[in-house]
């Protein structure tokens, strides 16, 4: 008889990328993404001018040389919103890692301390909960000036306070484990203990809800620049080409179709993703 092989074992992140991969709509969501994000990015280098201007033109529809028609000012619809695309996208993922280290940091550093030291810290986040953030972001961008920079850590500076409380309740609990005690008892620092053992181990729920929070710190961008306190001219993003789109839909259409479907569709895919990395990532799942 032959002799059985033993059957190999699989990491849980080789388990979770199995589960992800036969979720069709989360893996859908992210390749729609990644071709989004792409053609942000590399669009604009083969499109026309975003800033180019033809007056005699106008507000023209969808032709075959410009696809997706043109705005009040005679400039290529198609080059905007790539170009608006890369500047939403780079405002989610820029002001989404602000509140990622912030925190992250914040959360484990309570969690880990516990007593009064924690309670002292989430009684902070409490406090800031109350705090009405769209007008705070409004109060940095009217003070400090209408810089982009400024918009990406305003932003982000306001969105950390759900991760913390997150990374915090997962820390509880994985402090308590043995190879925390291990680590302990070999004399490790809690900085080393903190950023070596405890956070690595805290990622899953953090990287579900890093996917979620991108998507709602696009929304708060373009509710800014709705307001007129976003993305300035003759920058644009997704936020001010619909806040352009809504003021003029009646007559020309396609200025609010066209920035609206792509950035709905950037939303949808971001939380298609996000619900597929929360069951893949899920440990529970793992034992069915």
């Amino acid at each position: 008889m032959k002799p059985v092989e033993p059957e190999r074992g699989h990491s849980p992140w080789s388990d979770a990328w199995h589960r992800l991969r036969s979720n069709r709509l989360a893996l859908a969501g992210g390749i729609l993404l990644v071709v989004l994000a792409l053609a942000c990015a590399a669009g604009p280098l083969f499109s026309q001018s975003y800033e180019g201007q033809n007056l005699d033109l106008g507000a023209a529809p969808p032709s075959a040389r410009h696809w997706l028609g043109t705005d009040v000012l005679g400039r290529d619809l198609l080059a905007r919103t790539l170009y608006g695309g890369r500047i939403s996208l780079m405002v989610g993922l820029v002001a989404t890692l602000v509140a990622l280290v912030i925190g992250v940091t914040y959360g484990a550093v309570a969690g880990y301390a516990g007593g009064k030291v924690d309670a002292v810290m989430m009684r902070i986040v409490d406090i800031l909960y109350a705090l009405p953030f769209a007008i705070f972001v409004i109060l940095l961008m009217v003070f400090f000036g209408r810089n982009i920079f400024l918009l990406f850590f305003a932003i982000g500076a306001v969105e950390w306070l759900t991760m913390a409380r997150i990374v915090r309740g997962q820390v509880m609990s994985v402090k308590r484990m043995e190879f925390i005690e291990a680590a302990r008892a070999l004399g490790l620092g809690r900085r080393r203990i903190i950023f070596r053992h405890v956070i690595p181990n805290v990622l899953g729920p953090v990287i579900v809800y890093t996917t979620l929070t991108i998507p709602a710190v696009m929304l708060l961008e373009a509710f800014l620049s709705f307001l007129g306190l976003g993305v300035q001219a003759p920058m644009s993003s997704w936020g001010v080409l619909i806040k352009d789109g809504a003021e003029k839909m009646e007559e020309f259409w396609w200025l609010l179709v066209f920035p609206g479907a792509l950035f709905s569709t950037t939303l949808f895919s971001l939380n298609f993703l996000g619900d597929g990395l929360r069951d893949a990532l899920d440990v529970r799942a793992s034992k069915d």
